[in-house]
């Protein structure tokens, strides 16, 4: 008997230190979650979910990844400070921003039956990814079907036609 009063009592004692007693029932914080969700109950109950009927943004990223995974060929350009386009050489595909990741950029840290949150996870090569990054990887096709990486740092425009440009960008052939 004691043995099972010993048990109650610590199951108890483990579900009341277990609460989350950091967040006040009274805070601040949650005041005004509890009313933003309110407002957000009554929006959707006055305006309800939108009328989709044709899903057309859907279809167009189907389309766009779709396209994305030919191997096109494509112009790639650097616009300047006045605007202008310079052809910076042709390309394949349409370019990747420095920051695509291979693998998931976290991984989940658990003991098995509890999540504790998440890490960092390196790509293959062993190197962490920055969060953000302004570059663009592009492969230049060259003349004669070699194709070499072209690290960008400035905004670049890929295009799948050729585009009006006002000259070639440095770019020896």
């Amino acid at each position: 008997m004691k043995r099972t009063l010993s048990l109650v009592l610590i199951v108890i004692a483990v579900v009341l230190f277990s609460a989350d007693d950091s967040c006040d029932d009274n805070s601040t914080d949650k005041k005004v979650a509890q009313r933003q969700e309110q407002l957000a109950s009554q929006a959707d109950a006055q305006v309800g979910m939108p009328g989709v009927t044709n899903f057309t943004e859907k279809k167009i990223v189907r389309k766009l990844y779709e396209l994305r995974d030919q191997n096109i060929a494509t112009y790639s350009y650097i616009p300047d400070m006045q605007g202008r386009l310079w052809h910076l050489c042709d390309s394949i595909g349409y370019g990747l921003p420095y920051g695509v990741q291979f693998t998931n950029p976290d991984r989940i840290v658990s003991n098995g039956a509890q999540v504790f949150g998440s890490l960092p996870q390196p790509e293959p090569n062993g190197l962490f990814m920055p969060p953000s990054a302004e570059g663009t990887w592009i492969i230049c096709a060259g003349a004669h079907g070699e194709t070499q990486p072209v690290y960008v740092e400035p905004r670049v425009i890929v295009s799948p036609f050729k585009l009006n440009a006002a000259g070639e960008y440095g770019v020896s052939r």
